[in-house]
């Protein structure tokens, strides 16, 4: 998963740093500089996902320090897991200590929901697509995304500029479906996905006519969503070729009534919105103490 990373990655790592010690570091001053080695393990009190190692392990390379993974991404663990040891100055293992348990227990928490999401929707026996959204926190961006992936779903759009959807702002602003649509296409050309978000039934017809190529039936649920989505597959057969997603307000408790195979796309940020983080421990190993 490393090779996805773009260029400027290991830049946002060094900005991390930064923002953690802007001036002197003085519990490092009292450790010095012996070479120690840590033991990082995952805690908790369930089962985990691995997920975040290239940012955690980039951390400490900017500190002059090796880490060793004795875990693979993306596998799962039970607690309390040995998962990697890092060696180096005793101050930079410290230094770099919160940075990178920080990264590792967000990125992993929506790593092991994701994947949880996932199993469940397949045990219900859907085949269509699981993603995240955009709600995404600013500046993490890149880490949440990739921890959408660890975990098996789709991350959906990265940024603005990846898929051109239009919401109700965007429809009202515009006057309608139809004139927001063509303005869009007028601008984004071809190559770019055009995701249009409706309310009703007529809404959708609207958008399928205009050209969409998927529509959003936003918090529509139940019976409403599966006759809804039932009917416009069969009223466009042969004439329009478009995927449908459901979005809104989704979690486990009502993902087996959303999870249905009349939806192509299942979008939601119970992915990786108010996750609870994995929980990691990093311990300098005391020479002469430490079995």
């Amino acid at each position: 998963m490393e090779h996805l990373l773009p260029p400027s990655w290991k830049t946002q790592v060094t900005t991390w740093l930064a923002e953690d010690i802007p001036s002197f570091d003085y519990g490092g001053y009292v450790v010095g500089e012996a070479y120690r080695e840590a033991f990082l393990l995952g805690k908790g009190k369930s089962a985990a996902v691995l997920a975040g190692s290239p940012f955690f392990t980039e951390v400490f390379n900017q500190l002059g320090c090796e880490v060793e993974w004795h875990l693979k991404e993306g596998e799962t663990f039970e607690p309390v897991k040995h998962i990697a040891t890092v060696r180096g100055k005793a101050r930079h293992v410290l230094l770099g200590e919160r940075v990178a348990l920080n990264l590792l227990a967000r990125c992993s928490g929506i790593a092991t929901r994701s994947k949880k999401i996932q199993d469940l929707a397949r045990g219900y026996g859907y085949t269509g697509i699981i993603a995240g959204t955009r709600k995404t926190t600013p500046g993490f961006r890149l880490v949440e995304k990739y921890g959408m992936l660890v975990g098996g779903i789709d991350t959906h759009r990265h940024d603005l500029s990846s898929m051109i959807m239009l919401k109700d702002n965007h429809i009202w602003s515009s006057g309608s479906i139809t004139a927001a649509v063509k303005q869009a296409r007028a601008v984004g050309g071809f190559s770019l996905m055009l995701d249009v978000e409706v309310q009703s039934e007529a809404e959708a017809d609207e958008a399928i006519e205009a050209g969409a190529d998927i529509i959003m039936l936003d918090n529509i649920e139940g019976e409403e969503l599966v006759n809804t989505a039932r009917s416009l597959k069969a009223k466009w057969k042969g004439q329009r070729k478009f995927l449908l997603e459901t979005s809104g307000n989704i979690t486990e408790i009502n993902l087996r009534e959303r999870a249905n195979n009349e939806i192509d796309i299942l979008s939601t940020s119970f992915v990786h919105q108010s996750v609870p983080h994995i929980d990691f421990s990093l311990k300098l190993r005391v020479p002469g103490k430490n079995a």
